[in-house]
């Protein structure tokens, strides 16, 4: 009988919480090791680990990291991502040490662009044309809209219809 393939989705809550538990360890790591290391590209240099993302055999690691005090978009974080993943075997000796698993996963970093793009939907959403597009819509949607009531209404009130009523 062929065997069944297995899915690349992490299954359960394992895969989660080992990345969470990776992301304290990485963050502990940067914060009090990257003086320690003779990469002039990551030496002094501060980096927040914003999320890890485990593979389901836990095998290989992607940890998102932003530079400390510095937005995206105005800093050049490519030599740094670089220099990270240049010491990426290093940092993972030292991980092996602070997070028991049977295997110390391989770990990639990439740049974390999730808050520059959230920025940017902020700043959409404030745009006046935006704004005045939202005051637009509910504008309109004040005339159209019924308050529906669970209470039941007198047969001697008139019912509100689109239907022109005879009068007698």
């Amino acid at each position: 009988m062929p065997r069944k393939k297995k899915s690349s989705t992490p299954t359960g809550q394992r895969p989660l919480r080992v990345g969470e538990e990776i992301r304290h360890a990485l963050s502990h790591i940067l914060t009090y090791e990257m003086d320690r290391l003779d990469d002039p590209d990551l030496y002094g240099k501060s980096v927040t680990v914003t999320e890890v993302r485990v593979s389901a055999d836990l095998r290989s690691a992607t940890a998102f990291v932003v530079p400390l005090g510095a937005t995206v978009e105005g800093y050049e974080a490519a030599p740094l991502i670089k220099a990270l993943n240049r010491a990426a075997g290093y940092f993972r000796g030292l991980l092996a040490r602070e997070v028991r698993l049977q295997f110390s996963p391989t770990i990639r970093f990439k740049l974390d662009e999730s808050f520059d793009e959230a920025s940017r939907i902020q700043s959409l959403l404030h745009d006046p044309a935006v704004a005045r597009d939202l005051e637009r819509d509910d504008d309109a949607g004040d005339g159209d809209e019924t308050e529906d009531t669970d209470e039941p209404q007198d047969a001697d009130e008139p019912q509100d219809t689109d239907e022109p009523q005879d009068k007698d």
